[in-house]
C-alpha cells in the first residue's frame, strides 16, 4: 500500500518530483505538511482542509495520548474517522517532548543555552524509554519505543515515526553521543515492534547526529541498511538558516535515493527556497497558522499585516482560497480589530490555502528544470 516513485530529477539541483503512495491517497513531493497537534488545525474545520489540497498532515502522538486516549481514537476507527480526514496523516513519536518539555521551544533553548525551563516534566530518560509527567494531571506517563509505535498503531496514521530523543543545540559532545547511540537502539526496538504488524503503515527512520556532520553520516548508514520506508531529519541542524542548510547539503548524499524524506518542524518560506533544491521532499510546520494568528496573510509580494489602517476600507478581495474569497480585506480587517475568532479562521485558510498553490508551482519548476 506504500510506495514511493521519483517523477522527475531536476537536472539543475537535486530537487525532484515524486509521488508516495499511501492507503489513503497520493502525496505529490515536493509538498508541505500542516500541523494538527490535536488533531485539529487550529480554528479551522477539517471539512475546509479537505478542500485545499492538503495531502498530508502531522498528528502529535504525545498529545492525543493524553487527551481523549488512544482507545478513544481506535473505537471511534482510528484518527481518519475521528477527526474527518479524508487524506493522507503522519505521527510523531512523543520523543519531540523529550525536548520541548525539558528545554522549552527551539527559541527558548537557543537563548538559554541549555538551561532548562520547565522544572519537573521530564522526570526520568533511560534506557527503557523516557517518563513524562502529564501537563494535564500530573499523572506520570512512561513512553517507550514500543509503548510508542503501538499508540501509532491505534491511531492509525499512514505513516509513522520511531521514539527518539531530540538533544538540543547546546549539547556537550559527549552527551551527544550517548543520546545518538540510545536513539539509534530505540529506533531499532521501534522497527522491530513496527514489522510485527504492519498495519498497512510506513515508518519512517528519524536521522539524528545534533550538529556534528560525522554523526549525521553515520546516522544515515545505519538506518539506511535497516527496513524503514523513509526518512525523516530531526534534532537540531544549525542555529542558524544557513547552518542547516550546509547541514543538509552534506547528509543528503548519504540517504537512499529511492525512497522518501521529511525535513521535521521546518518549513517557513526562506527555508523552504533553500531545501527544495537540495531535494528535501516534504516539509512540516506551523508557521503558516501562527502567522495567521498575528493577522499575517501570506502573498507572493511578502505577508500582508491585515489589521494595519491600509485594509479598514479596502472592499477588494485579497484572497482566493474557499470562504475567503467571499469576503472584503475591510471584512478581514474588521474581524481581527473586533478580535473575532472567525478572522483566525480565514487568515489560516487562505495561509494553508497559499502554502498549496507554492508547493504545486514549486512542483512545476522542478518539471521545467527551473529549479
Amino acid at each position: 500500500m506504500f510506495k514511493f516513485e521519483v517523477i522527475h530529477q531536476s537536472k539543475r539541483s537535486a530537487a525532484r518530483v515524486g509521488r508516495i503512495h499511501t492507503p489513503h491517497g497520493i502525496i505529490e513531493t515536493p509538498n508541505f505538511v500542516p500541523v494538527a497537534t490535536n488533531a485539529a488545525i487550529k480554528t479551522v474545520d477539517s471539512s475546509i482542509i479537505n478542500q485545499l489540497d492538503v495531502q498530508l498532515m502531522f498528528c502529535n502522538t504525545y498529545h492525543l495520548l493524553l487527551h481523549p486516549g488512544t482507545e478513544v481514537v481506535q473505537a471511534a476507527g482510528g484518527l481518519h474517522s475521528f477527526m474527518n480526514r479524508t487524506a493522507p496523516l503522519i505521527t510523531d513519536s512523543g520523543g519531540f517532548q523529550v525536548f520541548s518539555l525539558a528545554y522549552g521551544s527551539v527559541k527558548e533553548e537557543l537563548k538559554s543555552k541549555g538551561l532548562k525551563t520547565q522544572q519537573n516534566s521530564v522526570l526520568k530518560i533511560n534506557e527503557e524509554g523516557v517518563l513524562f509527567r502529564s501537563y494535564r494531571d500530573g499523572s506520570p506517563i512512561l513512553l517507550t519505543a514500543e509503548s510508542s509505535v503501538r499508540a501509532q498503531k491505534a491511531l492509525g496514521a499512514d505513516i509513522i515515526v520511531p521514539f527518539d530523543e531530540l538533544p538540543p543545540y547546546h549539547t556537550d559532545p559527549h552527551v551527544l553521543r550517548r543520546s545518538f547511540e540510545r536513539t539509534h537502539r530505540w529506533e531499532t526496538r521501534s522497527l522491530e515492534e513496527h514489522l510485527k504488524n504492519p498495519n498497512n503503515q510506513a515508518m519512517y527512520a528519524i536521522v539524528h547526529g545534533g550538529i556534528d556532520p560525522n554523526l549525521r553520516k553515520k546516522s544515515c548508514e545505519i538506518l539506511g541498511n535497516m527496513a524503514f520506508d523513509g526518512f525523516a531529519i530531526g534534532g537540531s541542524l544549525g542555529k542558524t538558516r544557513q547552518e542547516m542548510v550546509d547541514m543538509l547539503s552534506l547528509m543528503m548524499r548519504h540517504l537512499p535515493h529511492e525512497k522518501p524524506n521529511h525535513l521535521l518542524g521546518i518549513g517557513d518560506l526562506p527555508s523552504l527556497e533553500a531545501c527544495i533544491p537540495l531535494g528535501i521532499d516534504t516539509f512540516d510546520s506551523s508557521y503558516p497558522t501562527k502567522a495567521a494568528r498575528h493577522g499575517m496573510l501570506l502573498t507572493d509580494n511578502g505577508p500582508i499585516k491585515i489589521e494595519q489602517h491600509r485594509w479598514h476600507a479596502c472592499l477588494d478581495k485579497i484572497s482566493e482560497a474557499p470562504l475567503c474569497k467571499d469576503y472584503s480585506a475591510a471584512y478581514i480587517h474588521h474581524l481581527f480589530q473586533a478580535h473575532e475568532s472567525v478572522g483566525h479562521t480565514l487568515a489560516s485558510i487562505h495561509n494553508i490555502d497559499y502554502m498549496m498553490k507554492l508547493m504545486q508551482r514549486y512542483r512545476q519548476m522542478i518539471l521545467e528544470d527551473r529549479i
